[in-house]
């Protein structure tokens, strides 16, 4: 496996069947190993058991909103780089996602070079993204 998430594993939580499978496939092209899930819950239990390098996750989804998706996660420990993904562009929703562990927050459509970038850059040690639109 080559490319810059060779070796790595990358978590997707999408409930837009096309956007999981754009992300994912991007993720694979650049040598990473992808699980995904359509709902928080799904997500949830994807990142306790998969222990993944770095989660994708979607702010409005079925079955556990992204946003409780992050709470549960601190409040369990389980420490990752996450990139929330959101047509959401409230200030206040995304100071909490950041808040309360989203080290990044990207606003649908999503440019998939600006994913994969921000991606490489978190799992370099990059720390918090400030928030960007798909074209920027």
């Amino acid at each position: 496996m080559s490319g810059r998430f060779a070796h790595r594993t990358i978590a997707i939580v999408d409930d837009d069947p096309d956007i999981l499978q754009s992300i994912e496939m991007a993720f694979r092209h650049e040598g990473a190993a992808t699980c995904t899930a359509t709902d928080g819950l799904g997500g949830l239990h994807l990142v306790r058991e998969s222990k993944p390098d770095l989660l994708v996750l979607d702010m409005m989804l079925p079955r556990s909103s992204g946003l409780l998706v992050l709470e549960k996660m601190k409040e369990e420990s389980i420490s990752l780089p996450v990139i929330m993904v959101t047509a959401n562009q409230g200030r206040r929703h995304r100071e909490f996602a950041l808040g309360v562990g989203a080290q990044a927050y990207l606003f649908k459509p999503i440019s998939l070079v600006r994913l994969l970038d921000t991606a490489a850059g978190l799992l370099a040690g990059g720390g918090t993204q400030a928030p960007k639109t798909a074209g920027t």
